[in-house]
């Protein structure tokens, strides 16, 4: 039987995003047995190279279920980083090594996902000895990644202008203060939170339920869910809610 061979100049990197109720985060991973004469401590997106038989979506997929267990979670492809200098001498050697490959360059697909940070999340990344970072606290990793995690950031920023993209990042039910906290937290502004409040459900987009929060050491807001109809239908630029 063949074995599947590895594209020798094309890979993917991936950017996943969490959100802990007030910071949004970033999943980094050390590199697989890392060498240590090419390993300078430092952390990396999740990534691989392609497979001969796998398109880029089925790629950054495997990836994303190799990191955080999961399967069909919100995937979208950002840019394409084809720098010729991207991956400097030593990074390479370490790349063919690893991999059994002979290449002088590695172009890279970045991607990002969003996934719901719940423990079950926490423990399973844990024991992949990944961590999850806050975003506005990460100033280098390896390559170029910090290039793909800010390209990431402009993508999904973009995209919440126009879609409901951030309530991936939520769970099913939450507060109007874990919308406010996430918004801020992504554009890395402070939203006036009356104004907020009053332009929220003016538009209609969110379901009122009968449940509140629990166990917090405040009184219990309630919780609401996303009117994807109205959403759909109106397209409120949330972030000037």
């Amino acid at each position: 039987m063949l074995s599947v061979q590895t594209n020798s100049a094309i890979s993917v990197d991936c950017v996943i995003f969490g959100f802990d109720g007030e910071n949004l985060k970033a999943l980094l991973v050390r590199r697989r047995n890392a060498d240590p004469l090419y390993d300078d401590g430092g952390y990396k997106l999740p990534g691989a190279m392609i497979r001969e038989n796998e398109t880029l979506p089925q790629a950054a997929a495997r990836v994303l279920e190799a990191s955080t267990g999961l399967k069909d979670i919100y995937l979208k492809q950002t840019s394409i980083f084809s720098d010729p200098e991207r991956v400097d001498q030593d990074e390479l050697q370490w790349i063919c090594r690893y991999h059994g490959i002979q290449t002088d360059r590695v172009v890279t697909v970045g991607y990002y996902a969003l996934v719901k940070l719940d423990q079950g999340m926490m423990n399973y990344t844990r024991r992949q000895g990944a961590v999850w970072e806050n975003v506005d606290d990460i100033h280098h990793l390896i390559m170029d990644h910090i290039d793909i995690l800010s390209d990431a950031l402009t993508v999904l920023q973009k995209e919440i202008l126009w879609s409901p993209v951030a309530f991936q990042l939520l769970p099913k039910k939450f507060t109007v203060r874990q919308l406010q906290n996430l918004l801020e937290a992504v554009f890395g502004i402070e939203i006036d939170n009356r104004n907020f409040r009053k332009k929220l459900f003016t538009s209609g987009i969110l379901n009122e339920t009968d449940e509140f929060e629990r166990n917090v050491n405040h009184k219990p807001a309630r919780l609401y869910t996303l009117n994807k109809s109205a959403f759909s239908k109106k397209k409120p630029d949330i972030v000037k809610i």
